[in-house]
């Protein structure tokens, strides 16, 4: 863990802290596990959004995937009888194609990854309307599917499967993002693209398989969220799940300009949002508010971030000018 880690993890339980003394329930066993359940189905997410922010890009159509895919999947399973399996493995596919298509445009047409990502959001938004008829996507009475659900959204212990399959994907993340040359050649295009394009990297191809890697965990995400909440209204299902992810990358350490972050920042992050969502449930704050304080969470994430980065250029500075031999 590096020092923005550390520090957010001691306000994590600092935030904790508080909470729970204010209000006590906060530390009941169920509150900690639905906690847990929504770190997980939104950590998926969010770790999916940090692999594309580290090359420089952004992610803005995972909100409207969520909401396509999930009807997708539900159809598949309650209304045409395809094997659940079979079907998983489908709209996983189907994330990573249309991730693929996004890195594409970005690389190969040299589109800005802002205005290929909100036309997705529009685009991904209106065939989930249309597909459903403006309608509810859900599973008929007495339809269960014992092993998904359980998968899903059971618990092991007590612990949330959807918890359990966050750390699974966040071990095998690090692993590539830290351990490999793929995550080397990631935080290489984030920081200058062009100097890692002249050092001989295929910038174009790293990039889309962030792009590839963000949807197929969008896709899993997708899954996850379709069985937690069981019927899909395709018009507000997902709506901003986008800001989420990307609070909890910016909160987490990865700059928006690329070249930064960890992927236990990102599960910090995460997991600061969700207690800061609690808190607002278990004080009786207006739902309402939920945005607002995510709004002001980024715009506090970021000024940190661009303080962070003024005060490691200041000391760089001071160390180069002591470092200089005198006259």
């Amino acid at each position: 863990m590096n020092k923005k880690d550390i520090g957010l993890l001691i306000l994590i339980v600092v935030v904790g802290a508080v909470v729970a003394t204010i209000n006590p329930r906060f530390l009941l066993p169920i509150n900690l596990a639905n906690t847990s359940n929504l770190i997980g189905l939104f950590g998926i997410l969010s770790i999916g959004q940090a692999f594309v922010i580290i090359t420089g890009g952004i992610e803005l159509s995972v909100g409207s995937l969520i909401a396509l895919l999930g009807v997708l999947f539900i159809d598949l399973i309650a209304n045409h009888g395809m094997p659940w399996p079979l079907a998983f493995m489908l709209i996983l596919v189907l994330g990573g194609l249309i991730g693929l298509a996004h890195g594409w445009l970005i690389t190969r047409l040299n589109l800005q990854p802002f205005v290929v990502t909100l036309c997705g959001l529009l685009i991904y938004r209106g065939i989930a309307r249309f597909y459903t008829a403006d309608g509810t996507a859900g599973f008929a009475f007495g339809q269960n599917f014992p092993t998904l659900e359980f998968l899903t959204a059971g618990r092991t212990y007590g612990i949330p499967n959807s918890f359990i399959a966050l750390l699974i994907i966040m071990g095998v993340t690090w692993v590539v993002l830290h351990r490999s040359v793929f995550g080397r050649y990631l935080y290489a295009i984030g920081k200058n693209e062009e100097a890692a394009r002249y050092s001989g990297i295929r910038t174009g191809r790293m990039v889309m398989a962030a792009y590839v890697i963000c949807g197929v965990l969008t896709a899993l995400s997708a899954i996850y969220f379709a069985m937690y909440t069981r019927s899909i209204s395709p018009a507000s299902h997902g709506n901003f799940y986008e800001l989420y992810a990307i609070a909890a990358a910016v909160l987490g350490g990865f700059s928006l300009r690329g070249g930064e972050g960890s992927i236990v920042g990102v599960i910090l992050g995460t997991i600061l949002l969700q207690e800061l969502q609690n808190l607002v449930n278990l004080l009786g704050i207006p739902s309402s508010l939920n945005f607002a304080v995510m709004g002001g969470v980024i715009l506090i994430g970021v000024l940190v971030d661009q303080q962070w980065d003024v005060f490691r250029a200041k000391r760089r500075l001071n160390k180069a000018a002591h470092s200089t031999p005198s006259n």
